[in-house]
């Protein structure tokens, strides 16, 4: 069951990734967090699109921004479940995109990206 607010969650999840401050997304993760992404497939192809561990998931977003030096979201919503946030945003093309997000106490050990179909 997690211990954080959700709301305050998404807001610094938010500007976190607003801020291309990757240390202040990871705070929010655990060192063994597994996060699978469709964009992690084309940045760092040998990860199968599957990124394990805090190190590897700083080296994937490091690639992610400085490919993407414009990178912005606008939150659209935010949904909580017993151990679960979704953060429903989009990012600065306009395209909309979710993160599922599993958490123990308060950091994240799941996460997944999601893009609209």
């Amino acid at each position: 069951m997690m211990t954080i607010d959700p709301e305050a969650f998404a807001a610094e999840w938010l500007a976190a990734w607003n801020n291309h401050d990757i240390e202040a997304v990871l705070t929010h993760f655990s060192d063994e967090a597994v996060f699978t992404s469709p964009l992690a497939a084309r940045v760092v192809p040998q990860t199968g699109g599957i990124v394990r561990g805090k190190q590897a998931l700083r080296e994937y977003w490091t690639r992610a921004i400085d490919r993407i030096p414009v990178l912005h979201f606008t939150l659209l919503g935010v949904y909580a479940g017993l151990d679960t946030i979704i953060i429903r945003f989009s990012n600065e093309r306009g395209e909309e995109r979710c993160e599922v997000l599993r958490l123990s106490g308060d950091l994240v050990y799941e996460g997944h990206g999601t893009y609209a179909v």
